[in-house]
């Protein structure tokens, strides 16, 4: 099977989507922070912490979508630090954002020895299963890709549509968007800018922290710590690839899911077994680095990212 033949498959569209799932949370968390003018490097440690809590949740007898519940809480919570740091004490986004990922990885890693001191190997969960959409499902190519995945999936692709309608259809969208570009604007409307920004980091960070649930109460049913592998800090890239926009980041992080189902799929040809599998492995991120420089140049960053605002100043 060539690469032409690959891209025409329902299988190879099933897997870029479910690849791309745990990015659509990640990214809409950080762009919801960012268009608030918070840098949020936190991502990858709620990922993990994200991950850990709501496969742990279910592991202790909970639902699945209680399990969503509590990751989501705990990704709020590592945002609440993350808010209070950077927002009214006006800290370093970088530092703190740093220290709130090796916060949440650390105590993801002594909350797992501490809930399962002897396990050697991560216990299994019934995780959430595809399920078929009646009639879209059937559709030629795109019904099996797209209609017949799990219940997470769908409500990642759901919350593209809520945020893109919150964030440009609504008063609290109005105001996310307005104290990332000109802070000083929603002050002189007896609005809080520290309230606006601090609620837009908790609910990014929530949403982050469901990205990585997907991976072990979706994609996978266990939980090990190298699962997330970096996907954090290719959230941050897809945000400036997206433009800020959760229409544009929705694509991105379908191509870059794209890219890893090919790289996987190619090794797997007689074109693939003539060259060092870590070639594929880079691919995804090399072509990812190409559409990101391309797409960047277009890109308007909000005007006050990583400025912190001190009311009276100007």
């Amino acid at each position: 099977m060539d690469i032409i033949e690959i891209l025409f498959t329902a299988s190879f569209w099933a897997a870029a989507i479910r690849i791309a799932t745990p990015l659509i949370f990640a990214t809409l968390g950080e762009l919801i922070c960012e268009r608030a003018g918070v840098l949020n490097l936190g991502i990858e440690g709620i990922m993990v912490a994200g991950a850990f809590a709501g496969w742990m949740a279910v592991y202790s007898g909970t639902g699945l979508w209680v399990g969503v519940g509590v990751a989501m809480g705990v990704g709020m919570v590592f945002g609440l630090v993350h808010a209070v740091l950077t927002v009214p004490f006006g800290l370093s986004q970088h530092v703190v954002g740093l220290g709130v990922t090796l916060l949440a990885t650390s105590s993801t890693y002594y909350a797992y020895r501490l809930a399962l001191p002897q396990v050697t190997n991560p216990p299994k969960i019934a995780a959430f299963q595809p399920y078929e959409i009646p009639l879209l499902s059937d559709i030629p190519l795109l019904g099996p890709a797209l209609f017949a995945q799990t219940p997470f999936t769908y409500l990642a692709f759901a919350l593209v549509a809520v945020v893109a309608m919150v964030l440009y259809r609504t008063p609290v969208g109005l105001a996310v968007r307005a104290v990332g570009e000109n802070p000083s604007a929603v002050a002189a409307q007896g609005l809080s800018v520290t309230a606006i920004r601090m609620g837009a980091v908790i609910v990014g960070s929530g949403f982050m922290a469901m990205g990585g649930a997907f991976l072990t109460m979706s994609a996978f049913d266990s939980f090990f710590f190298e699962m997330v592998n970096g996907r954090g800090w290719i959230c941050i890239a897809l945000v400036v690839f997206g433009s800020w926009r959760p229409g544009k980041a929705l694509l991105g992080a379908i191509l870059f899911a794209a890219f890893d189902a090919l790289q996987i799929r190619v090794q797997q040809t007689s074109f693939g077994a003539a060259f060092p599998y870590q070639i594929f492995l880079m691919m995804p991120y090399f072509l990812s680095i190409l559409a990101l420089v391309a797409m960047s140049r277009r890109a308007e960053v909000p005007a006050a990212l990583m400025v912190p605002f001190n009311k009276g100043e100007r």
